[in-house]
């Protein structure tokens, strides 16, 4: 793993919303998170009233600040409470229009309409997610996102019993007889494969291994005997804009022991492999390597690195990855997304 810890947990906000969208007590994220029984309340508290208020009107309560992208500031002239779900576009972007089955990068923002308060914020986190539009989606947010354009920003409104269950969600403080108001910015897609121009690739890198045109592998037969310096290397240089530190990088990524002869982590195939990884750059989140070499790098590019252990695991290596503490570790990493 190239993650500073073997386990990466989902802030409140993630969880919240991985569990919205793939609907009541699931979640489509492969990345761990919270029990689903705590995130979507148990299924034996007290059923509500129905709600009969018009959702619609809700928003004529509420008002977003900050733009697309950047952040989303909500409050509430009033508490709204008894009011039937509803949806709204409250900013129509300029970008493709999005259809069921693309996978999207959005930044989520949750509310307690009753309460007047915001309980989650994927922007206070800056932890945006890969939303994959398909029938694993709650209906309710299915609809709510397709048919869009990238860069809107979408609010919804909702009885929160019916997003997360008849106990509402504790860990939110929003209880079931709460009207939940979310906010999903649509940012952009990320992107299937790098889309720059192909370059060279260098001779301190191994020969890159593929199934089926899927990168599976590395070759070492030919492969210098790595001389302690971090090296990086852009060979396909992408055509989107610059990364910058501190935001979230989503990619497609394979990793390799010098002279190893599988991977210790990637995610090109496999279960993971339909939703890139997601990964906050520049600020310590991820091994150095990864910090040095990735911030500057244009969306849309594959990247080759070499890492000495000092820029990666230390001395100390991981053995649960089975990297010792003297490996120099070898990546191909596709920047598909970024936020």
């Amino acid at each position: 793993m190239h993650t500073r810890s073997q386990l990466r947990l989902l802030s409140a906000a993630l969880v919240a919303a991985a569990v919205m969208l793939a609907g009541c007590g699931s979640s489509n994220s492969s990345t761990p998170s919270a029990d689903s029984s705590t995130a979507s309340g148990s299924p034996s508290g007290s059923p509500t009233a129905t709600p009969t208020g018009d959702g619609s009107k809700a928003f004529d309560d509420v008002k977003v600040s900050g733009a697309v992208g950047t952040g989303a500031t909500v409050t509430f002239t009033q508490g709204v409470s008894g009011v039937a779900d509803a949806t709204k576009v409250l900013a129509v972007g300029k970008g493709d229009k999005v259809s069921t089955g693309d996978s999207l990068i959005v930044q989520t923002v949750i509310a307690d309409a009753t309460t007047k308060t915001t309980a989650a914020s994927s922007y206070a986190d800056k932890q945006p997610q890969v939303v994959s539009l398909t029938s694993q989606v709650q209906a309710l947010f299915l609809n709510a996102l397709k048919d869009k354009s990238v860069g809107s920003r979408v609010g919804v409104v909702a009885p929160a019993a019916e997003i997360f269950g008849p106990s509402g969600n504790a860990n939110l403080k929003i209880a079931a007889s709460d009207t939940v108001f979310i906010i999903f910015d649509i940012i952009g897609k990320p992107l299937d494969k790098p889309d720059g121009k192909k370059l060279a690739a260098p001779s301190w890198f191994p020969a890159i291994k593929s199934t089926k045109g899927v990168i599976s592998g590395l070759d070492f037969a030919k492969t210098p005997k790595p001389d302690g310096k971090l090296r990086s290397a852009v060979v396909s240089d992408g055509t989107g804009p610059v990364v910058k530190k501190g935001q979230t990088i989503f990619a497609r990524y394979l990793g390799e022991v010098y002279q190893g002869t599988k991977p210790f982590d990637q995610n090109f195939s496999g279960t993971n492999a339909a939703t890139p990884a997601s990964f906050q750059i520049g600020t310590g989140h991820v091994i150095p390597g990864w910090d040095k070499t990735l911030v500057g790098k244009h969306v849309g590019s594959e990247v080759l690195l070499a890492i000495p252990p000092v820029d990666g695991y230390g001395k100390k290596g991981q053995p649960q990855a089975g990297i010792k503490g003297t490996d120099t570790l070898y990546f191909v990493v596709d920047i598909v997304g970024a936020a």
